[in-house]
C-alpha cells in the first residue's frame, strides 16, 4: 500500500502547481537571479583591449581556459567581471572541508558545533574565497599586463581596478548563489555553473555543425559525438536514480495490552553519493594554477620561467598528464565528499536510538562498520561511472577538437542540477499539499466542534 507521502506526489498536477503561491515567488526570484548573472557576463573589466584579447584567447581556446570560459558562461573570452565565476568559492570550500577533516578546532566545530559550528565555517569558506580571488585576480592582472597589446594603459591603476573588478565579481556571485538557495529553488552555485554551460550549449552545437560542414570535423565523428552525449544522458539518468535500499526493522512494543511497532522501512544509499561535486571541484583545483600560467604563457618570460609554456601545453584536453590529473581528482573526491555527507557512526547511532536494525548485524559498531563497508563498494562504482562519464566524452572531444559544451563534464553537470532542481521543486509542491490538508482539517474540526 503507497504511503501518504506517495499518495500526495501522485496527484501532483499543473493545477496543484498553479496554487502553490510560494512555489512561484521561488521560481521567479531563482530565474531573475539568472539573468542578473548572464547581464554580469557581458560586462568587461575596464582597460582592456577587447580585440588583441580575443585572439590571444582563440588560440588557448581548446585547452584547460576553454573549459574554464565554459563554467563561466563565456566571461572569460569577454573579459567580464565575472571571469572568476564562483571558482575561488568552490577552491575555498575544498581547503575548509579538507581542513575541517584534519585540523581538530574545526573538526570540532563541523562534527559537534551544530548550526553555530555550521555558520562559523560558512564564515571562514567567504574569508577564504576573498583571499583567493584576491590572488587569481591579481595574477591574472599581472599576466594581462605582460602580455603585450592587450592592455591599453598597463600601470598601478589597471592592476588595483582589474583585482576589484574581478573579486568583486566573486564576492557578489557568492552571494547571489547564497540567495538563490535560501529565497529560490536548488542550489545557488551549482545553477550558477548550470547557467553558464546552457548558455554556450546552442553556440556549441552550431560550431560543430559548422566544422562538419567545412570538413573540419567528419560527418561520422559528429554523429559519435551526438551519439556519445545521448549514451552519456541516459547513463547518468540510470545511475543517479539508483540506490542500494538496506532493509530496517524495528521491534514490537508492547504498551498495556496493545503491541506498537515491529514495522520495516529501508535506508537508501546512492551509487553515487557525492553527486556533482566531485567533477565541479577536480576542475576548480585544476583551473586555479593553470589559468594564471596560461596567461604567461603569452608574456615575455625570463629564462627561469620558460617551462611554463610546456607545462600550458601538458594541460590541454587530451593530453595524458590532463586526462590523468583530472581522473585521480575525480576519485578523490567522490570518497572524499561521500565521507562528509554520510557518517555511518552517527546513521548507526541514529538507528539504535530509535531502536531500528539490520537483520543480521548487531547494532552499533557492527551496524556501523557495515555501512561502511556497503558505501565503499558503491563509491567505487560511482567514482568509476563519474570518472567515465567525464573523461572518455572529454578524450573524443579533445582528438576531434570539437566544442567543450558537449563533453562528459558539462553533460553530467546539467543533467544532475537539472534533476536535483525538479527534486525541489516536486518537495515544494508536496509541503504545498500537506499545509492545504492540515488545513482542511483544522476546518472541518472547528466545525465540529461548533
Amino acid at each position: 500500500m503507497a504511503s501518504a507521502a506517495e499518495q500526495l506526489a501522485a496527484n501532483m498536477n499543473f493545477g496543484s502547481f498553479q496554487k502553490a503561491s510560494e512555489l512561484h515567488k521561488r521560481i521567479w526570484f531563482t530565474i531573475l537571479a539568472m539573468v542578473v548573472y548572464r547581464l554580469g557576463t557581458y560586462i568587461p573589466i575596464p582597460g582592456i583591449n577587447s580585440a588583441a584579447f580575443a585572439q590571444a584567447f582563440g588560440g588557448q581556446s581548446q585547452g584547460i581556459l576553454g573549459m574554464f570560459n565554459m563554467f563561466s558562461g563565456g566571461a572569460v573570452e569577454r573579459m567580464a567581471i565575472f571571469a572568476l565565476n564562483v571558482m575561488p568559492y568552490i577552491s575555498a570550500s575544498i581547503i575548509v572541508q579538507l581542513m575541517g577533516t584534519v585540523y581538530p578546532p574545526w573538526e570540532k566545530l563541523r562534527k559537534e558545533g551544530g548550526e553555530a559550528g555550521r555558520k562559523t565555517l560558512n564564515q571562514y569558506t567567504r574569508y577564504l574565497t576573498v583571499l583567493l580571488a584576491l590572488f587569481q585576480s591579481g595574477s591574472i592582472a599581472m599576466g594581462l599586463q605582460a602580455s603585450p597589446g592587450l592592455v591599453d594603459n598597463p600601470g598601478l591603476f589597471f592592476v588595483i581596478s582589474t583585482i576589484v573588478a574581478l573579486t568583486g565579481g566573486t564576492m557578489f556571485l557568492m552571494w547571489l548563489g547564497e540567495q538563490i538557495t535560501s529565497r529560490g529553488v536548488g542550489n545557488g552555485v551549482s545553477l550558477i555553473i548550470f547557467a553558464g554551460i546552457v548558455a554556450g550549449l546552442p553556440r556549441g552545437v552550431w560550431q560543430m555543425f559548422e566544422m562538419t560542414r567545412t570538413g573540419a570535423l567528419s560527418a561520422f565523428a559528429m554523429f559519435a559525438i551526438m551519439g556519445i552525449a545521448v549514451a552519456v544522458i541516459f547513463a547518468i539518468v540510470f545511475v543517479e536514480r539508483s540506490q542500494r535500499r538496506l532493509l530496517v526493522q524495528y521491534p514490537k512494543r508492547q504498551v498495556g495490552n496493545r503491541m506498537f511497532g515491529g514495522d520495516t522501512s529501508f535506508l537508501p544509499l546512492k551509487i553515487n553519493t557525492a553527486g556533482v561535486i566531485p567533477p565541479i571541484f577536480a576542475s576548480s583545483l585544476l583551473l586555479l594554477p593553470a589559468t594564471v600560467m596560461g596567461f604567461l604563457a603569452n608574456a615575455n618570460l625570463p629564462a627561469w620561467a620558460q617551462w611554463v609554456p610546456g607545462m600550458v601545453g601538458q594541460l590541454q584536453h587530451g593530453q595524458p598528464a590532463f586526462m590523468v590529473a583530472y581522473g585521480l581528482l575525480i576519485v578523490f573526491f567522490c570518497f572524499f565528499y561521500t565521507s562528509i555527507v554520510f557518517n555511518p557512526d552517527d546513521t548507526a547511532e541514529n538507528l539504535r536510538k530509535y531502536g531500528g536494525f539490520l537483520p543480521g548485524i548487531r547494532p552499533g559498531k557492527r551496524t556501523a562498520e557495515y555501512l561502511d563497508y556497503v558505501l565503499t563498494r558503491l563509491t567505487v562504482i560511482g567514482a568509476a561511472y563519474i570518472t567515465l562519464v567525464c573523461l572518455l566524452p572529454e578524450a573524443l572531444i579533445g582528438f576531434y577538437k570539437a566544442p567543450f559544451y558537449l563533453g562528459g563534464t558539462s553533460i553530467l553537470i546539467v543533467v544532475t542540477v537539472t534533476m536535483d532542481t525538479v527534486a525541489q521543486i516536486q518537495s515544494h509542491l508536496l509541503a504545498h499539499q500537506y499545509e492545504g490538508l492540515i488545513k482542511k482539517s483544522k476546518l472541518r474540526g472547528g466545525g465540529r466542534g461548533r
